[in-house]
């Protein structure tokens, strides 16, 4: 077994046990005793250039960045970067014009005269003369500096580290690490000083050499390095009392639970409590669909008394758009769906087809093994078809309003057509990045200082990727074909610039013509050219330019004969398959998890170096193996954790839990991602009708964004989603997206225009409230309202005048109802008929006509005391002109204050207000210059809660 097959193992089980190594067979003390204790006096044995030289040139820093590890070397000397370059450090310290080693006068070798400062070193004193690393050194000069031979390389077998975990019960206590190499050969050795010590956490565990010192309670690793291998080993203070008898009883209904409260039992972590219905119902709802709960679905989930209720909701949010949406918008960052990088393909379509495709399988729930073959193994034709039909095809995708669906292609052909993926190295970077979880652009250079891979491991995995067989362009065969195509089209390459000729193709295509298209296609393998036999090139090497990578290497596993293969990628897709890959399901569920959890079990997500171990090693296996098992199902995944008890954890802390954000004790507020936070701050301004509409509909949401650039989605604001850190997908980095707060994301909040336009717009659910409370944004009553209900009042007055008339005329009319107009037009009426029945001498009309105007007079009265005016003031002295209308106030709004801040509440923090809230809010709005403005103003200031921004 190879250092390399080690190195597999330590990644997937975290740690090194000293009772996983079968015990030595017949080994003396003096095979196991240190290296540092033999040479601390003179000793018979010749130093291992591997075993001992390299090691103790990189423990006393002589190939580290700043010093001869350097690009440029120091002092005209240079050591590979971090070691295991081995010819080269050999040849560089042995041979050449300023060798290191004087193999003739070994006492005046410059690595021993330099290091010990007996003549002047700028990288200070390195050792001491007479130590136990300068009679190393001197003892390999003396006995002839040998190098690496070829029959030893990768002979060893594995690193045994006692103790193998680490627990610490108090500050400053101490314990000492034990390295033993087992080698191929048989060889046992200690190697405790050799190796390299490192402390992930320095608060919780410090370090001098192989002593580790008890600092602060918590849990990390130390990484030990030695040779290729690089082992964790863990390191346990407990936070708290609450240990063995004296740890509470926990539930644990599911499998995650069980594996989260055992490494919380070691830290003595007791977890929160289960969160109430509506923390988890808004939880899983921004997390699994990206969208925040309808208010009428917060009501509904309250009122539901069910005890299933929780694993329902899990199951309905799964089956909705908006979980397709998001997770597709997912699985775009992390495939990198750039339209810059997509610039020239697909004239302006390819991001959305990207994502359609992505999309369509999301939906149907494709075993994500068979979405990533989709990728991994992409063709732009199918088997028989002709250069004239695909372009046809792909034509028909790009035409002005067609019905042809991109995603129903069996390969995403885009994902090998970005410009920063068409080199070797590069698509071996993004490969290992996307389907693998790890970074090892390190070793494009040099050894990894983090992990097992060597600048050798590098080259050979980037075989699988050659550019030379795995291409997008124009396929060299339909090249005739495609200029028949330009010159129908009457494009003439050779008299215009590329620049001409795209939007040339793009307006014919547009126009729904059918123009010649790139493609990707794998070619045979080619072979080496042999030298020119010709006088002039005799002598010279074969020219390798256009040969084609004969082997290639799985990161950490077998070589493959790429060449006999016809696409390279296969013998990938079929490696990322199999059941013991360390990398391909664990990096998927790590991601997952993470959305979930704040942090992934290895955390950052894309660092699966054997340096950076899971936090809780037995549940990503568990996650893992479980994906595998149920054939790489992804909804399977998001049910197992949303349904665990430790997703469904409240965010409030105890004592023993308020500082952990790494094992899973507790929610952890974390802001929204930029996407859901956009729609979240559009949800809660629309109206209900709206609200349910994107649930179904999710073409204008912000989480259906195809690609990266500072534009939205009809209407969608680019620069908001840049403000809070969309992905740029640029790099091979889960860190394009940020989840940092800023101060631009709370000016956004607060002064923004885009923010301050949704709550006051017309067709939003302020809007919505005032006009069933019969008003309009402004305040003011609603004008249309206003006119039917003054309408409604003047006839309703204008029958009252007719009748109390019509009593009048008989002289027992009822005149309290009559209006002032009224009343001053009777009495000039009345007034007259008094006058002639005086004068006709009629005594029973004046009888009758004197009581009607002392009724009249009488109502005149009161109607002048009602307004602070004299009787006089209001006298007629001739019949008016024309009718007056009456006066006619219309009725107060109907705005019911608590009702509506409940609504606000429920849209917005997605859960009911508390009394003390419905108290202050109402007040409020009641103080507010009018009802709409103090809603507006409650709305405002929801939205810029943290307890909104904040999923929590």
């Amino acid at each position: 077994m190879t250092w390399l097959a080690l190195a597999v193992i330590a990644a997937s089980t975290g740690v090194a046990r000293a009772d996983d190594t079968p015990a030595p067979t017949a080994k003396t003390e003096a095979e196991i005793s240190s290296i540092a204790e033999r040479f601390a006096k003179e000793a018979p044995e010749t130093p291992d250039f591997r075993m001992h030289v390299s090691p103790l040139l990189g423990k006393v820093g002589c190939n580290g960045r700043a010093c001869h590890g350097s690009f440029q070397g120091r002092g005209n000397f240079r050591l590979s970067l971090f070691g295991f370059d081995f010819k080269m450090d050999h040849d560089n310290l042995t041979k050449g014009d300023n060798p290191r080693v004087d193999l003739e006068s070994p006492e005046e070798s410059l690595i021993l005269q330099k290091a010990t400062l007996a003549i002047p070193h700028k990288g200070g004193e390195r050792f001491a003369k007479d130590s136990w690393q300068y009679r190393v050194l001197l003892k390999w000069a003396q006995t002839g500096a040998d190098g690496l031979s070829a029959d030893r390389e990768q002979d060893a077998v594995k690193l045994q580290i006692t103790p193998s975990e680490l627990h610490f019960s108090k500050t400053g206590e101490q314990a000492t690490l034990k390295v033993v190499a087992h080698w191929q050969s048989g060889r046992v050795e200690d190697v405790t000083a050799l190796c390299r010590f490192q402390s992930n956490n320095e608060q919780v565990a410090t370090l001098s050499e192989s002593l580790i010192t008890s600092a602060e309670p918590g849990s990390t690793h130390i990484v030990v390095s030695y040779d290729n291998a690089v082992v964790p080993v863990l390191v346990v203070r407990p936070v708290s009392d609450k240990l063995g008898d004296k740890y509470p009883m926990v539930a644990t209904p599911t499998r995650i639970d069980e594996l989260v409260v055992n490494r919380l039992k070691q830290l003595g972590i007791v977890p929160s409590d289960v969160a109430g219905d509506a923390e988890f119902l808004r939880r899983v709802s921004l997390d699994l669909a990206g969208t925040l709960p309808a208010p009428t679905e917060v009501e509904a989930f309250l009122s539901d008394t069910s005890s299933d209720k929780r694993q329902r909701k899990v199951n309905e949010l799964l089956e909705r758009p908006s979980y397709a949406a998001w997770w597709t918008t997912k699985l775009c960052d992390i495939t990198g769906n750039n339209d810059q990088q997509l610039n020239n393909v697909g004239y302006n379509r390819s991001t959305q087809q990207w994502y359609d495709w992505i999309q369509h399988r999301v939906v149907e729930n494709m075993p994500y093994d068979k979405l990533v073959e989709g990728i991994v193994l992409a063709k732009s034709r199918e088997e028989g078809e002709s250069y004239a039909d695909y372009c046809k095809e792909m034509s028909e995708f790009m035409h002005k309003g067609t019905d042809t669906n991109f995603s129903e292609r069996d390969g995403l052909t885009y994902y090998w057509a970005r410009r920063n993926y068409r080199s070797a190295n590069e698509r071996a970077l993004g490969f290992a990045y996307t389907f693998l979880g790890i970074r090892i652009q390190c070793a494009e250079c040099h050894k990894h200082p983090f992990d097992q891979w060597t600048q050798d491991d590098y080259k050979q995995f980037s075989g699988f990727f050659d550019p030379s067989r795995i291409r997008y362009g124009q396929f060299p065969a339909a090249k005739k074909e495609a200029d028949e195509m330009l010159g129908a089209l009457g494009i003439e390459p050779k008299k215009s610039n590329g620049g001409d000729v795209r939007r040339a193709l793009q307006k014919a295509v547009t126009d729904g013509k059918i123009i010649p298209t790139e493609e990707l296609f794998v070619t045979a393998a080619q072979p080496e050219r042999p030298a020119n036999k010709n006088a002039k090139n005799k002598g010279k090497k074969p020219d390798l330019r256009a040969a084609s990578a004969k082997t290639a290497k799985l990161l950490g596993g077998e070589v493959v004969k790429v060449s006999a293969l016809a696409d390279p990628r296969t013998a990938l897709m079929d490696w990322l398959r199999q059941k013991d890959n360390p990398y391909f399901a664990r990096a998927f569920v790590n991601r997952v998890w993470a959305n979930y959890f704040n942090v992934g079990i290895v955390n950052p997500t894309d660092d699966m170096s054997l340096a950076n171990p899971p936090s809780n090693a037995p549940l990503l296996d568990y996650l893992a193996a479980g994906f595998v098992e149920h054939n790489y199902d992804m909804k399977w995944l998001h049910r197992e954790i949303c349904n665990s008890r430790t997703y469904q954890l409240s965010w409030v802390p105890n004592e023993t839990n308020k500082l952990d954000e790494t094992n899973f004790s507790r929610a952890v507020p974390r802001r929204l991602p930029a996407e859901i936070a956009y729609d979240a701050i559009y949800q809660a301004t629309c109206t209900d009708e709206e609200i349910a509409s994107r649930q179904t509909d999710v073409s204008r949401r912000a989480i259906s964004v195809a690609g990266t650039q500072n534009r939205g989605k009809q209407g969608t604001s680019g620069y908001a989603l840049t403000v809070f850190g969309r992905s740029v997908r640029e790099s091979n980095c889960d860190c394009d997206r940020s989840a940092e707060a800023s101060l631009l994301q709370t000016i956004y909040l607060q002064n923004d225009d885009e923010v301050l336009r949704n709550i006051e717009r017309r067709g939003g659910w302020i809007d919505q409230m005032a006009k069933a409370a019969g008003m309009t944004l402004t305040g003011e009553p609603d004008a249309k309202q206003s006119a039917l209900a003054k309408q409604k009042a003047m006839a309703k007055q204008e029958e009252t005048n007719k009748q109390a008339a019509a009593l009048m005329q008989k002289g027992k009319g009822d005149v309290s109802k009559l209006d002032k107009a009224t009343v001053e037009r009777q009495i000039v009426v009345f007034e007259k008929q008094l006058a002639k029945a005086t004068e006709d001498k009629n005594e029973k009309r004046v009888n009758r006509l004197t009581t009607v105007l002392e009724s009249l007079r009488t109502r005149q009265s009161q109607l002048a005391q009602a307004t602070d005016k004299p009787a006089a003031e209001l006298a007629v002295t001739e019949a008016p002109k024309a009718e007056a209308q009456p006066e006619v106030k219309p009725e107060a709004p109907k705005f019911d204050s608590a009702k509506v801040v409940r609504l606000a509440y429920l849209r917005t923090l997605s859960r009911p207000p508390t009394d003390t809230e419905v108290e202050r809010s109402t007040r409020f709005i009641h103080e507010a210059a009018d009802p709409v403005a103090g809603l507006k103003g409650l709305l405002w200031a929801l939205v810029n809660t943290k307890e909104f921004i904040i999923n929590h």
